[in-house]
């Protein structure tokens, strides 16, 4: 499945859940990541990000799609960070 990932975190914990997702996601903006996941890669990332939330103040929002194929992506301006998915 392909996997947005979009999160507002405090200040001490963002280096920590920027970290966790590159390990499953590609960075693609500030706060934004991307990528393809199996359902079971997809639920070990959301185990592993509670685990650094303060689930009382920060936020985290995935938005998933079966495969890519029906979404698109457009950038306007400077595209951020590196990944593979092509438009």
């Amino acid at each position: 499945m392909f996997v947005l990932m979009f999160y507002d975190v405090g200040e001490k914990r963002v280096g920590k859940v920027l970290k966790t997702a590159r390990r499953y996601l590609t960075w693609i903006q500030n706060s934004v990541l991307e990528g393809d996941l199996s359902p079971a890669t997809f639920e070990a990332l959301k185990a592993d990000v509670r685990k650094i939330l303060d689930l009382q103040y920060d936020s985290v929002l995935f938005y998933a799609w079966r495969t890519e194929r029906y979404m698109s992506r457009e950038v306007v301006g400077v595209e951020r960070g590196s990944t593979d998915f092509v438009v």
